[in-house]
């Protein structure tokens, strides 16, 4: 018996996905969180072979709960309805074992699950075409430039930072705009963030 634990804050959709697994005959559901928190505990608690969860929760999200269960025994699966790149590089880093598409047909999902017990890794496709076209342009050192972008830091703080000059810097910036192709800091934090290359 595959015992599972749910995680989604969707009420309708909690109580619908713990049915339609329950009517699966190798299949169980030990229990049910409201929020990433609720399903550590659970996880905890439960010793369950998969724990099924959405990303955008309350209290703690699914991803941050992923990260926490990075070693755990228990197989993540994440089940969301945002095919985001930078979502799915994060779960990925977290070693979830599926990413799947709220949209996928129900039947797909417990052979997902079955597939997933064997030992492989289930990512939605259209997420796996994502990461083949979006490749990170930026290299390390622009990396770093727009994380500390990210956190406030002015070019003078940046440059201290990385023991750089202020023209250097401005240098870095204007090569990281090109290569996101935007026209200044805020959009290209948000795209960054977007595409999973601000961690």
């Amino acid at each position: 018996m595959i015992r599972i634990v749910i995680a989604e804050d969707q009420r309708m959709l909690l109580g619908a996905l713990g049915s339609l697994l329950d009517l699966e005959e190798d299949m169980e559901v030990v229990g049910k969180a409201r929020n990433g928190e609720e399903a550590l505990a659970l996880v905890r608690q439960q010793r369950p072979d998969i724990c099924m969860m959405d990303i955008e929760m309350p209290v703690k999200s699914g991803l941050d709960a992923a990260e926490e269960l990075k070693d755990a025994p228990c197989k993540v699966i994440v089940l969301t309805t945002f095919a985001r790149m930078g979502y799915f590089e994060r779960a990925r880093k977290a070693n979830v074992s599926g990413y799947l598409l709220k949209d996928s047909p129900s039947e797909d999902l417990a052979n997902s699950i079955r597939t997933i017990m064997n030992g492989n890794r289930i990512y939605a496709p259209e997420l796996v075409d994502m990461a083949y076209d979006h490749d990170n342009p930026l290299t390390d050192r622009e990396e770093q430039v727009i994380k500390l972008i990210a956190e406030g830091k002015s070019t003078k703080e940046i440059a201290s930072q990385l023991y750089l000059t202020n023209g250097t810097v401005r240098n870095y910036v204007s090569v990281i705009l090109d290569k996101l192709e935007v026209t200044n800091r805020i959009e290209a934090i948000s795209k960054a963030r977007e595409k999973g290359w601000l961690h």
